[in-house]
């Protein structure tokens, strides 16, 4: 596959209510409709369903907003982040969930963590061992002993890495933020399975 290819146009659309102000990515122009409308779908049910997880449409009061990250947009994939922050009446603070979507653009798939790697390869054992070696460097405060990550750990891909990451609480306290790991597709090359979006990172071309 030639992957010298164009980005995907990705236009803003907004959704304004009381309290609620979300901004989200739609994908345009491209050559399979059927593509174009699965990853839009994804996307939207995505989005409506961080507002329901939020918990805005039982308490119309709390305060919501969303926003958006592209992270990749070449070789015909396209990864991107949705956020979306929310204040609930009289909570001590406010709760960020992060979700993330990688797709093929020419025929709409969307891949989860597990379809990048061969089958049988030990990806979770590799890369849990790699992100426990980047918790002792980096000294990250855990709530607890880090057991590893799940099979479909959160995850986008982000220019020659693969950035592993955990929602608020997950693994570390609420003051750190959103922890995330880079992993270089060179470091885990020959676990990835052929022609997957982190396969076609892994190229000098």
């Amino acid at each position: 596959m030639n992957v010298v290819q164009p980005p995907v146009q990705v236009i803003t659309l907004r959704i304004v209510k009381p309290n609620l102000d979300v901004f989200y990515p739609a994908v345009t122009g491209l050559a399979n409709p059927a593509a174009q409308h699965m990853i839009n779908t994804v996307i939207i049910n995505t989005v409506n369903g961080l507002i329901m997880e939020q918990g805005y449409y039982t308490s119309p009061q709390t305060q919501v907003t969303g926003w958006y990250e592209l992270k990749t947009n070449e070789r015909g994939i396209l990864s991107l982040n949705i956020g979306n922050y929310a204040y609930p009446p009289k909570a001590a603070h406010g709760m960020t969930y992060i979700r993330s979507h990688t797709f093929d653009i020419h025929t709409g798939k969307e891949y989860t963590l597990s379809e990048q790697f061969k089958p049988g390869s030990d990806y979770v054992k590799v890369l849990s061992d790699m992100i426990q070696k980047q918790i002792v460097e980096r000294d990250i405060p855990l709530l607890g002993e880090f057991k590893g990550i799940r099979p479909e750990q959160d995850y986008y891909i982000a220019d020659k890495a693969l950035i592993i990451y955990f929602q608020l609480y997950e693994i570390t306290p609420y003051y750190v933020g959103f922890p995330m790991f880079p992993i270089s597709v060179f470091s885990i090359q020959d676990m990835l399975r052929q022609n997957s979006p982190l396969d076609r990172m892994a190229t000098n071309d």
